[in-house]
């Protein structure tokens, strides 16, 4: 019994290491985020984009302790409305494991941790979304609303055994429920929010706007690309035994290989449409790849995870096209990127999963997307009404660096951008 007792303990520990080191690669994300999008920004705007990244990953960490862990992971009111618990009671979920021998494996704080860096990604992918002419305080005070309830409500619906986890809709990691999310968020605001000055002219014209640095965005996605087997590696929640630790080595090779498609089929497909190898394509390709895979990352083949990571490089290309066509302002192409390759990752479940449905899928689509639209326009709308979410014509021709932050990421390069 004492042997048996050793074990029990011996894989908790192993699991509560695991969950906190996949926690902490995903955390590295925060990183990533942030150096893509300084990349794909303008030298003006660098040192507000970098304020933005890490003031809304410790926004995230509060908002979800206090408010948004509780409300996705309560006992509902129905399978619609959460109810509001307090699952971080400072106690951690030991006693109950070797008390019950059961279901299990890890910290309380550990599966806390691990989810709240996922709600933090979701607000990242707005950052970028509504870079160079959004007020620093609009988008923080957005912060709060987002992590704190928005996330968490449409996360009950599926993660929480919601109504979406009843109807049978299934997605591993969050290419929608994390992803999708992110991307319905940051269109609704850069929808209220317009364009910058000087991106679209009078003629219907599109004028590129380069940005300040791209080895660093390149940076930036290759932490994103490691970062990212935290993100769905971790999902798979325990790797204390042999099947486990199996899951875990494909859902790594898969998310790889899904990412490495998405970057060869991204380059092709602008060679073929632009003459040209553009790296901000084959960056997004990358990104697209590793959305597209993470609703279902364990059940492909090697050769299907990358044949589904090269679609969503092909379709970010073409989503970031369309939207410029629509004069949807999006520095970084976050919202094709997390949005348009979510909502392929989730229907590329049907690929591998047999356990899926096209029913399922669409509706939880769907679901995530009514809500999170709506009540993000309808936030937006109120900070716009109450405080303005877009800087001055005369900031913006400034900076966001000196208008929002008082300060200049680059000092020795003023006036040269």
């Amino acid at each position: 019994m004492e042997i048996e007792q050793q074990v029990v303990e011996l894989a908790y520990a192993m699991d509560t290491f695991y969950f906190l080191v996949a926690g902490a690669l995903v955390m590295w994300m925060a990183a990533g985020f942030t150096m893509l999008e300084a990349g794909m920004v303008r030298t003006k705007s660098v040192a507000e984009i970098a304020t933005k990244n890490i003031a809304l990953y410790s926004i995230a960490s509060i908002m979800y302790m206090l408010i948004g862990y509780n409300i996705m992971y309560s006992d509902g009111l129905s399978s619609i409305i959460p109810g509001l618990g307090f699952l971080i009671s400072g106690d951690n979920a030991v006693a109950d494991v070797l008390g019950s021998g059961g279901d299990i494996y890890y910290s309380d704080r550990a599966d806390f941790f691990f989810q709240v860096v996922f709600v933090a990604t979701a607000m990242s992918i707005v950052s970028g979304a509504v870079a160079e002419r959004m007020k620093l305080w609009a988008f923080l005070a957005f912060a709060v609303v987002l992590t704190g309830f928005i996330y968490p409500i449409q996360g009950f619906w599926s993660w929480g055994g919601g109504i979406l986890d009843q109807i049978g809709y299934l997605d591993y990691a969050g290419s929608g429920i994390v992803h999708f999310t992110g991307a319905a968020a940051a269109l609704a605001g850069v929808l209220l929010l317009g364009a910058r000055k000087g991106k679209y002219g009078a003629d219907g014209r599109i004028n590129a706007i380069p940005g300040s640095n791209m080895p660093l965005a390149t940076l930036g996605v290759l932490i994103l690309w490691l970062g990212w087997f935290g993100f769905n590696g971790g999902s798979e929640l325990k790797v204390s035994d042999i099947e486990s630790a199996n899951a875990v080595a494909a859902v790594f090779a898969n998310t790889n290989l899904a990412a490495a498609g998405g970057v060869v089929a991204a380059l092709i497909t602008t060679r073929l449409i632009f003459g040209k190898a553009d790296l901000t394509m084959a960056l997004n390709g990358a990104v697209a790849g590793l959305v597209s895979i993470t609703a279902e990352p364990l059940m492909p083949s090697p050769v299907l995870a990358m044949i589904i990571g090269a679609v969503g490089g092909v379709i970010v290309v073409f989503s970031i096209v369309a939207l410029d066509k629509l004069k949807i302002d999006d520095p970084v192409g976050a919202i094709s990127a997390h949005g348009t390759a979510g909502i392929w990752g989730v229907m590329a479940v049907l690929l591998s999963n047999p356990d899926a449905t096209f029913f399922g899928q669409i509706v939880g689509l769907l679901a995530i997307f009514v809500f999170v639209f709506v009540a993000s326009l309808i936030v937006w709308a109120i900070l716009k009404a109450v405080m303005g979410i877009r800087l001055s014509e005369e900031d913006e021709a400034m900076g966001a660096d000196i208008a929002e932050c008082g300060l200049e990421a680059y000092p020795e390069f003023t006036g040269k951008q």
